[in-house]
């Protein structure tokens, strides 16, 4: 049967996100869907593990094979016009190495990387050697790279950064990898505020918030990439995807306690735009 497009109707951004499941729907996929739906984008997904996961912590992963995750990929891909890819939780090399395929295949650019690696209950969901690869095959492809402070180190192989020189210096070491850009995410530091670097070859942008007082911290990262992510995909330089990213993540920071979610890491409030100001949902 075919289907009839109205002739007038303007192309819809699409935003894939090609990362881990998170049972407890705070994080992962689920993270990156909520915030797709958040900012206006179509979201679709590649997923590439499955957690057993809540606010307390992450009881068990299952990986998804990598042809598996090649023929998500090429589902989804041969038939939506994707305007740019979040890249989330990938444990194992084989599966790195699909994405990174995938990525060629259809000819991605706008390609958002979070190398997560650690939740925020501190469950490791990479495997060790993946980091290597991780290394080699996605990061060049990225236009942007997003570690926290913790994921920074590791892919260094050093300590982790103290101060703004620091990461900066950290950063510009992950950019000699092959990203155009690096965002250094300053979420684990200390101060009032919370600030970020974004450093490109001939640039550096320094962005801070108020650093908010809640344990609902739970995807943070995921939100912070997807929504970068978005701000790509409806075509905004990634100067502003990222600007408009953080007020946006800060702005689900400051709402989550308005959520009751299980006993631990609770998530951020996604929706907090529309669904008020109540304390009973």
């Amino acid at each position: 049967m075919s289907v009839d497009h109205h002739p007038d109707a303007a192309p819809t951004a699409i935003a894939v996100t090609i990362a881990g499941s998170d049972s407890g729907g705070g994080a992962g996929i689920q993270a990156d869907l909520k915030t797709f739906s958040a900012l206006g984008v179509y979201g679709a997904s590649v997923i590439a593990a499955l957690t057993a996961q809540n606010t307390r912590g992450v009881t068990g992963i299952h990986d998804v094979p990598p042809s598996f995750v090649t023929a998500q990929i090429d589902a989804v891909f041969s038939d939506f016009a994707v305007t740019a890819v979040k890249i989330g939780m990938l444990s194992h090399p084989d599966v790195i190495a699909a994405v990174a395929d995938g990525l060629d295949k259809y000819r991605q650019e706008r390609v958002v990387l979070d190398p997560v690696m650690v939740a925020t209950s501190g469950d490791r969901l990479l495997v060790p050697e993946a980091i290597e690869v991780l290394r080699t095959l996605l990061i060049p492809k990225a236009m942007v790279i997003t570690p926290n402070l913790p994921e920074a180190a590791a892919l260094l192989e050093t300590a982790m950064a103290q101060n703004e020189t620091e990461m900066q210096e950290q950063g510009e070491r992950l950019l000699a990898l092959g990203p155009k850009a690096v965002l250094m995410k300053g979420g684990h530091g200390s101060g009032a505020e919370s600030v970020d670097l974004l450093i490109e070859p001939h640039a550096v942008a320094r962005l801070a918030a108020e650093r908010i007082d809640t344990q609902n911290t739970h995807g943070t990262g995921c939100t912070l990439s997807s929504a970068i992510a978005a701000g790509l995909a409806k075509d905004l330089p990634l100067a502003e995807a990222v600007r408009e990213a953080k007020a946006y993540v800060t702005a689900a920071i400051k709402a989550s306690d308005r959520l009751t979610i299980g006993q631990g890491h609770g998530p951020v409030h996604h929706f907090h735009h529309w669904w008020g100001e109540g304390k009973s949902q």
